[in-house]
């Protein structure tokens, strides 16, 4: 006569399979459904995060190039026609929002006010303030393109947990099923349903927890963008600043390289 605990082992043996695609190809109508739901999410999580990933590097690095180009050039007119060498980065749009904005404006105040005299100090800070006001929307819309799609793995970190938790409870049903049908509370009874609910848990926090550590990265990066976007408003609002003022004095010098256009 074998041994209890062999034959423990055989009745699990002949209700249950070790093999993870046995299990799901074992498994009822609701956890395949439930796991292929799973799968969907974890899909979509990795080609949202994977695309964010090259699109935020890319925005970042032409971001750097563009800042530097800034500060070598002399003349805002040349870097204009060469952004487009820029175009992934954010604050690309952002000058040229504020370049026509300000050479707009400067023009509308050079022709209203002929004469030699230059733009009064008062039409001057009406300059400033559009000027301004048109950076700061654009800055506001280029930052949140940043977080396009982020959504997606922050749901799925979010959602499929919970999702797992439901394949689990309706493993651990199936597996009181099987004790009812059986009328035995043997391994080889509840073995199949058990087996069940672990494969969903599994699936769900395999779909969770890469979700959550691509987003919070992504959105790391996305906020230092953002940061950098704002910085990048204020030093533009300033040197629209000396254009304008240079505006009110059309006699006096300006300084290249910081309000030469």
């Amino acid at each position: 006569m074998m041994p209890e605990p062999f034959l423990l082992l055989a009745a699990v043996g002949q209700g249950f399979h070790g093999d993870v695609l046995r299990l799901v190809a074992d498994s009822g109508p609701v956890v395949k459904l439930i796991l292929l739901l799973l799968l969907g999410f974890s899909v979509l999580s990795w080609a949202v995060m994977i695309e964010r990933y090259r699109a935020l590097k890319k925005a970042e690095d032409d971001s750097i190039a563009f800042l530097n180009d800034l500060q070598r050039e002399r003349r805002l007119t040349d870097l204009r026609d060469r952004a487009s060498r820029y175009a992934a980065s954010p604050l690309v749009p952002i000058f040229l929002a504020g370049f026509r904005e300000l050479t707009s404006a400067l023009a509308d105040g050079v022709g209203r006010y002929r004469g030699g005299q230059g733009i009064p100090e008062e039409a001057r800070g009406r300059i400033q303030e559009r000027v301004r006001r048109r950076l700061e929307e654009s800055g506001m819309a280029e930052a949140d393109r940043l977080d396009r799609n982020l959504g997606v793995p922050a749901t799925t970190g979010s959602v499929t947990p919970f999702v797992g938790l439901f394949g689990t409870v309706w493993g651990i049903m199936s597996a009181f099923q099987g004790i009812g049908v059986t009328g035995s509370a043997s391994l080889g009874a509840v073995a199949p349903g058990i087996s069940e609910a672990l494969v969903a848990t599994a699936a769900g926090l395999g779909a969770a927890i890469p979700a959550v550590i691509g987003y919070n990265l992504l959105l790391t990066r996305a906020r230092r963008l953002g940061a950098r976007i704002e910085r990048f408003v204020m030093s533009f609002g300033a040197l629209a600043d000396l254009h304008v003022d240079a505006s009110g004095h059309p006699a006096a010098p300006v300084e290249a390289g910081k309000a030469q256009m």
